[in-house]
């Protein structure tokens, strides 16, 4: 098994549903997952937190994105425009987590980079298993 310190970053959870922030948290908690979380519960409020425009600086600073696509303010894909167009934030990255079946959704994410796009399973059960195999592939891959 590939061991590293993967608590030394925090995860960035953009989501506008009460429901699955706590299926989040749970699993995070289930599976062990220590990093630092952090929610916003838009995209003009998880640019806020990214550019530290909302009080002090996060610390451990997110390298991961868990983005929603459907939010009120500004949805994922207006706040994946955003992302990748700032030089300090363009490097992060953003896995949606998402209800939307939508191929439009899908394109328009892949082409501005994800590094997945995934439905949200229904059941805690079965969010849980994407859960973990979405930090056991963090456990594999090398962040910036």
């Amino acid at each position: 098994m590939i061991m590293k310190n993967l608590e030394n970053f925090g995860i960035l959870l953009v989501e506008d549903d009460e429901v699955d922030i706590m299926n989040v948290k749970r699993s995070f908690k289930k599976i062990n997952i220590v990093n630092q979380l952090y929610v916003a519960r838009n995209g003009l409020e998880a640019l806020a937190l990214l550019r530290g425009e909302s009080g002090e600086p996060l610390d451990p600073q997110p390298k991961i994105v868990l983005l929603d696509i459907n939010m009120p303010k500004m949805n994922g894909i207006e706040f994946l425009t955003e992302v990748r167009k700032d030089p300090n934030l363009k490097s992060l990255a953003v896995f949606v987590l998402t209800t939307s079946n939508e191929d439009e959704d899908r394109w328009n994410a892949y082409d501005l980079n994800v590094a997945g796009y995934i439905l949200k399973p229904v059941g805690l059960e079965n969010f849980m298993e994407a859960v973990s195999r979405l930090h056991m592939y963090w456990q594999l891959i090398e962040l910036p």
